[in-house]
């Protein structure tokens, strides 16, 4: 059965990256050959529709198509300025996340800093992130 779903992680070094369901549960591990002759233009936001195997470490693609060649919601430059918290952008306002949107950041910024991190330990660490910042008010509902 194919699901749905946008390219939250995408290393074009490495070759691989994680797709979020858009119904929600643990991302699905998607490996450059999955996009074909299309792997050149992958990168987060893509919306792609495919189907899930599970691999020796947990969900992974076993077919895949691009639905749209989405852009990117905000450029790097913006998010650097918002994490940064620089006086001026909306009078010092940061963005109020949702708590996917946060999911999102977070993955991104675990597998930046620690590849080794299995997709499990990331799902957990993300999880426990979101609670907490839900506990806060810190994102919306």
């Amino acid at each position: 059965m194919a699901s749905v779903g946008k390219v939250i992680r995408y290393d074009e070094v490495r070759g691989y990256g994680f797709i979020a369901p858009a119904e929600g549960g643990e991302d699905v591990f998607v490996h450059a050959n999955d996009f074909g002759d299309q792997r050149g233009l992958v990168h987060s936001g893509m919306r792609v529709e495919y189907e899930v195997e599970v691999g020796d470490r947990g969900l992974k693609v076993a077919s895949l198509r691009v639905l749209e060649p989405a852009t990117p919601a905000r450029s790097e430059r913006d998010a650097a300025t918002v994490r940064a918290g620089v006086p001026g952008d909306d009078e010092g306002m940061c963005d109020v996340l949702s708590g996917r949107e946060l999911m999102v950041e977070v993955t991104e910024a675990l597998i930046g800093k620690v590849p080794a991190l299995t997709g499990a330990q990331i799902a957990a660490i993300r999880q426990t992130v979101v609670d907490l910042a839900r506990s806060h008010g810190w994102v919306e509902s």
